[in-house]
């Protein structure tokens, strides 16, 4: 792990170890000294280095993203089509909502201020009525303008004389003299509309209560409108968790005991509908999936009830749909924000169109790269086509598309010779076809039919051909010889001397019966020995081949009548002999025959019992490694062979080569196996 950690170590860059090297010094002074100035500086550091790092990754991140043609391709077809439908999407949505709630504000804040103006008409009535007919004008006023104004309250104050409407409203007027006014105050938690007049020292009064119900059926079916209240609480309300920070300052919006809460440092406000107030309407029901909610907010200059001198803004909500709005729109000016709306649309429409051109220019330049590369490369293959090798194709830039460009100049260059090892592998490869099906013809058709030993044999070549051999043939007498070699080598040059061994065999085979008597009487000193026919062998493979080549064998011949089964081992594999469940190898009587001219051989004699099972094989079955450079062995054969001596010979076979490959793991042989069984029956 510690190489590990100082190779990547040494992988980084300057400023990334620089980066590292803060981060580590940071978390080091916010432990030691969490306060500190130099604290503060190193997180300063630590985030300055950290947004340059994000933005190099990003830049790296982005020319890996479009090296690749495909992923280009989907950048330009992004930037070209979908970025632009997007923003222009956005853009409607964003102007469309903004243009729908300030109608639905201005059409509540039309008919408010015209509310508020009729109140003048309440006064001007007072106003003209006799002094001694004042209290009846205040009854039939307030009953005629009741349905309107359903908790409208009159008051006349004559020099400390009071009159109301109703009597038991619980109002005076302010103290001192106040001004004439009509609009919208703030006394005691909520707003009224109010219009205030003064003749003779004689102050008149209306107002009204803006409750929530009032106000959200002022315009019928639009929606929930109400005026925000912004209180400020004690810090101690501030729930526990929040004093357990210390002194560190936050803002926390939307605490667990009053929802809409906002706290700033020690202090906390609570923002919510003026007087506590239960929503005035329902909100409309959707027309359809399209019709969305609408929130908008407006500024209403109010005065204080206590100083009438001192103006303050209220926040204005309505809350209503834009089918609701659609309904009843209006054509009407948006007050004080107007400018400030047209400016931010402005500047929206110029951001949103500075972005278009810029992915317009980013796209139609990726556009060009990639349609000239492949147009270029259009007419290479048009060159191709018509066999003109020569033709190179311009290669600009470090992309996908260039390195494109540079493997097709390398591919012309090579084509030609590729195109002439082709027709020579061809050619090579029919000849090896040839050969391996003139092979397959040396091997045995099918075995002799001996009355008590059943033989059976397999070669599969690890290559088209094969440098292993086997063979069986009856002979006169009720004997059978069985052979088995190993050419050193693979390919032609030893399925060549593989051929050459076969031919040689035979024909000391066939010369031998031809002037061999019975086995007993001797001829000419000869006689048909498994020994003589090895050394016949060996002579003849030395003599006529080169002498690097050399081959294992093993040859023997088997008497029907007796049972024994004579043989010699030219420095081959041994055979098994599987009996009664144990194993036996047999003998090695010399060496490989090719290589030395006057090598002598021995001859071995094995009594066959009923239910022998004789097992000759090649190295292509023990030698064969697994991934871990383990040998399969003849240990692993022996236990395979004597787990299955029940079945039939040639499932044995095949279940042993299975078992091979799948020890090696690889699909491919590394050498040639080669199995013989012969059972005694």
């Amino acid at each position: 792990m510690t190489l590990n950690l100082k190779s990547r170590w040494k992988q980084l860059s300057k400023l990334d170890k620089f980066f590292a090297i803060v981060v580590a010094l940071y978390l080091l002074l916010l432990l030691v000294i969490p306060g500190s100035g130099f604290t503060t500086f190193a997180q300063l550091a630590v985030i300055v280095i950290g947004c340059w790092l994000l933005v190099r990754l990003v830049r790296i991140g982005l020319r890996k993203a479009i090296w690749r043609l495909r992923n280009r391709l989907i950048v330009a077809y992004v930037l070209i089509a979908v970025v632009p439908i997007l923003l222009i999407l956005t853009l409607v949505g964003l102007v469309g909502y903004m243009l729908a709630s300030q109608v639905a504000v201005y059409l509540v804040r039309s008919e408010l201020d015209r509310r508020a103006a009729a109140m003048r008409a309440v006064t001007e009535i007072m106003l003209r009525a006799e002094p001694k007919l004042r209290a009846e004008t205040l009854r039939r006023t307030g009953e005629v303008y009741r349905e309107r104004y359903p908790e409208v309250v009159l008051l006349i104050a004559d020099h400390g004389t009071l009159q109301r409407w109703p009597e038991d409203a619980a109002i005076s007027p302010p103290a001192g003299k106040s001004p004439d006014m009509t609009g919208i105050v703030w006394r005691e938690g909520r707003y009224y509309a109010l219009s205030r007049a003064t003749r003779d020292d004689v102050q008149f009064l209306a107002m009204t209560p803006l409750t929530r119900r009032y106000l959200s059926t002022m315009i019928p079916e639009l929606g929930d409108v109400y005026f925000l209240q912004v209180s400020e609480t004690q810090a101690s309300e501030v729930s526990d968790s929040k004093g357990a920070k210390g002194d560190r300052r936050s803002i926390q919006i939307g605490t667990t005991r009053r929802p809409n809460a906002i706290s700033v440092g020690d202090q906390r406000f609570n923002v919510q509908p003026t007087g506590h107030d239960a929503p005035g309407a329902v909100l409309p029901p959707a027309a359809n999936r399209f019709d969305f909610e609408v929130r908008g907010f407006s500024l209403v200059r109010t005065s204080d009830w206590s100083s009438p001198e001192k103006s303050q803004s209220a926040i204005l909500m309505v809350h209503t749909r834009l089918s609701a709005i659609l309904q009843i729109i209006l054509s009407q000016n948006l007050g004080e924000l107007q400018p400030i709306l047209s400016i931010l649309l402005i500047i929206i429409s110029i951001a949103f169109l500075i972005v278009e051109i810029v992915s317009l220019i980013i796209g139609v330049v990726l556009t060009r790269t990639i349609t000239g590369a492949v147009h270029s490369l259009y007419e290479g293959t048009q060159r191709v086509m018509k066999s003109d090798f020569t033709h190179r194709i311009s290669v600009s830039g470090g992309d996908q598309l260039a390195e494109l460009s540079k493997s097709f100049n390398t591919m012309t260059e090579n084509l030609e010779r590729l195109l002439v090892v082709a027709k020579e592998k061809e050619r090579m490869q029919a000849e090896l076809e040839i050969a391996r099906e003139v092979q397959e013809q040396l091997y045995p058709k099918a075995p002799p039919v001996l009355k008590t030993l059943r033989l059976t044999g397999l070669c599969q070549p690890a290559r088209m051909v094969s440098g292993d051999y086997y063979d069986y043939q009856a002979i006169a007498g009720n004997k059978a010889a069985i052979a088995i070699g190993d050419v050193a080598g693979k390919g032609i040059s030893a399925a060549l001397l593989m051929a050459t061994i076969q031919s040689a065999m035979r024909m000391e085979l066939r010369a031998s019966i031809e002037h061999g008597a019975p086995p007993h009487v001797a001829l000419n000193g000869f006689r048909l020995s498994t020994a003589r026919m090895v050394s016949e062998l060996n002579q003849q493979l030395h003599a006529t081949t080169a002498p690097e080549k050399f081959a294992t064998f093993w040859f023997a011949v088997y008497d029907e009548d007796s049972g024994v089964m004579t043989y010699t081992n030219a420095g081959h594999l041994p055979p098994i002999l599987i009996r009664d469940g144990d194993a036996t190898r047999l003998d090695v009587n010399g060496m490989v025959v090719g290589a030395f001219p006057m090598s002598l051989y021995d001859e071995s004699k094995v009594q066959l019992r009923a239910g022998d099972l004789l097992v000759c094989y090649t190295d292509g079955i023990t030698e064969p490694e697994n991934e871990y450079g383990e040998m399969f062995g003849e240990e692993r054969l022996i236990e395979l062979v004597s787990k299955n001596t029940d079945r039939d010979e040639s499932d044995i076979i095949e279940r042993v080569m299975e078992a091979v490959r799948q020890w090696t793991g690889v699909p491919e042989l590394s050498d040639d196996m080669t199995v013989v069984l012969a059972r005694k029956q």
